[in-house]
């Protein structure tokens, strides 16, 4: 993440100080629990043209005379890491590879749109790439959080070639009435940079899907205990879980970890955390440690977000 300057929103540091006032980030260990303040994390990659030719075509080969490389089909249990959210014993959000499972199917923007109702969530997805998150409102058209405004497009636009599905029962929360969530989202088309309240398309979409201010800029205070849980599952018989003070700390991480793709995160826990023996009764869920050295992480920190209400 780091300190991007360039991307703050409206939040200054004395609106809303770091755990550092200094604003350096001391430690480049793994993000067990961090309060993240800086916005935008995707918003987004365009993608990459391909390889141009001498007169300006593309290139008939992968440039050695051989044929060029066939894309792989994207591969939600290869690129996407299973976890839930949990606020406190609540289960308020979970992405199963469960056999039989079909939610994480992905379809190409054209067929997607058979499968869109006005009012739904739909979520765009690349590996390497924030997934990308809109709100269905009709007429083959989304309306979604883009580099920092809210905009109305086609679907087939806002896919900008990726792969989508439609994803409604991710978060587990009771859902407005479609013309209330299609009212939310075109009562904000046009909103830019200071004038936003969310992070990132994915909070953006579902503020206007379940109308909770904890997918808000500083919807939650940031005091005391942390009550959500991000739980990774790491094997059929092991999950590691880390802990925040609000939502929107947790989707930012949860997100994060999207981008990179499973083999990274795994790969990430496996280098930083060392595995405790698991509590009796608990065999199923590997405890972890942080690495030597490294004070765990603080239980309470002060970074009260100033909500917009709209």
């Amino acid at each position: 993440m780091g300190n991007q300057v360039e991307k703050l929103t409206h939040l200054s540091y004395k609106e809303v100080p770091t755990a550092d006032p200094t604003g350096v980030d001391r430690d480049d260990g793994p993000r067990i629990g961090v309060s993240y303040i800086f916005s935008n994390d995707d918003e987004d990659m365009e993608p990459q043209p391909p390889p141009q030719g001498p007169d300006g075509g593309g290139l008939p080969d992968g440039g050695d005379g051989q044929p060029p490389p066939q894309p792989q089909p994207y591969d939600p249990r290869l690129h996407e890491v299973e976890c839930s959210v949990f606020y406190r014993d609540e289960c308020i959000y979970q992405k199963s590879f469960a056999p039989g499972s079909a939610v994480l199917s992905t379809y190409t923007p054209e067929n997607l749109l058979n499968k869109c109702k006005p009012g739904d969530l739909v979520e765009f997805v690349s590996q390497a790439q924030y997934p990308h998150w809109a709100v269905y409102v009709g007429n083959f058209q989304v309306v979604h959080l883009h580099r920092l405004e809210v905009i109305n497009s086609f679907l087939t636009d806002a896919s900008q070639g990726r792969r989508g599905r439609v994803v409604n029962d991710l978060y587990r929360y009771k859902p407005l009435s479609p013309s209330a969530v299609v009212r939310n989202a075109l009562a904000h088309v046009g909103a830019k940079e200071r004038e936003l309240s969310w992070r990132n398309s994915e909070s953006f979409a579902a503020w206007c899907r379940y109308g909770k201010r904890e997918f808000k800029i500083g919807g939650e205070l940031r005091i005391g205990k942390q009550p959500y849980r991000l739980q990774i599952q790491l094997s059929a018989q092991r999950s590691h879980t880390l802990e925040f003070q609000s939502l929107e700390d947790l989707i930012m991480e949860k997100r994060r970890n999207d981008q990179i793709g499973r083999a990274a995160v795994l790969q990430e826990l496996a280098t930083h955390l060392h595995p405790a023996e698991p509590e009796e009764g608990d065999s199923n869920v590997a405890r972890t440690t942080p690495p030597p050295g490294r004070p765990p992480a603080p239980s309470s920190e002060e970074e009260d977000g100033e909500a917009v209400a709209h």
